[in-house]
């Protein structure tokens, strides 16, 4: 039997607005071969065009899955006392359990924690098929091409997302990440679109930014 190979990724674990898209591209070993020759790589690697254009190819030549966390979701989950890590280790095990329900299947996943192995830990607990292979790693969507394709379906996932949330809204909101000037300018008018639930409320950068927090305590650095 064929190995099968399942990269999996995140787009939007930082910006102020927006959701966060976990991502994941299913290959076999012929597969895996077709993702290098297409030349995927990571997407901070790529231009837009360069992403959308390899997004199409790389669902034609496997199976994928994505999920995203709006913020509000990311707000209730902060909100019970469970950080953005067990976040991400809760929607990555949701992808697995998707797309690989059952079989030997080599997952490898781009690491959002710095302790990879209390993180991967977590992970398991919500994986499904006890005979998946799980591996994490750092810089996983530079040196894994499946990781490298659930990247580019991740990014070109959210930014689809933020470009339909934009057509809602008559101000520029910018990429959603707090150090890029146009969206701390859209930021300041933040209370009359709050009722669209695209802003993480919760988040520090939110509340300083949006006029709400006059200064942060040291704990928020």
């Amino acid at each position: 039997m064929e190995k099968m190979f399942l990269g999996i990724d995140d787009a939007g674990r930082g910006p102020v607005l927006g959701p966060m898209v976990l991502a994941g591209v299913l290959v076999s070993e012929e597969g895996l071969k077709k993702l290098r020759v297409i030349g995927v790589k990571d997407s901070k690697m790529l231009t837009p065009i360069q992403r959308e254009n390899l997004a199409v190819q790389i669902k034609k030549h496997s199976s994928w899955h994505a999920v995203q966390i709006s913020p509000r979701e990311i707000d209730r989950y902060l909100a019970t006392g469970t950080n953005l890590n067990k976040v991400e280790a809760i929607a990555t095990a949701e992808i697995i359990n998707h797309l690989a329900p059952s079989g030997e299947i080599h997952v490898m996943v781009d690491c959002p924690s710095v302790n990879i192995i209390a993180w991967r830990n977590t992970l398991l607990e919500f994986v499904k098929n006890k005979h998946a292979i799980v591996a994490c790693e750092h810089k996983a969507d530079v040196n894994h091409p499946e990781v490298s394709a659930a990247s580019i379906i991740a990014k070109t996932t959210r930014d689809h997302e933020i470009d339909l949330l934009q057509k809602k809204i008559p101000e520029n909101m910018g990429s959603g990440y707090p150090s890029d000037p146009v969206t701390k300018q859209f930021l300041k008018h933040a209370e009359k679109y709050k009722h669209l639930g695209i802003f993480r409320e919760s988040w520090a950068t939110f509340k300083a930014l949006s006029g709400k927090k006059k200064q942060k305590s040291l704990g928020e650095f």
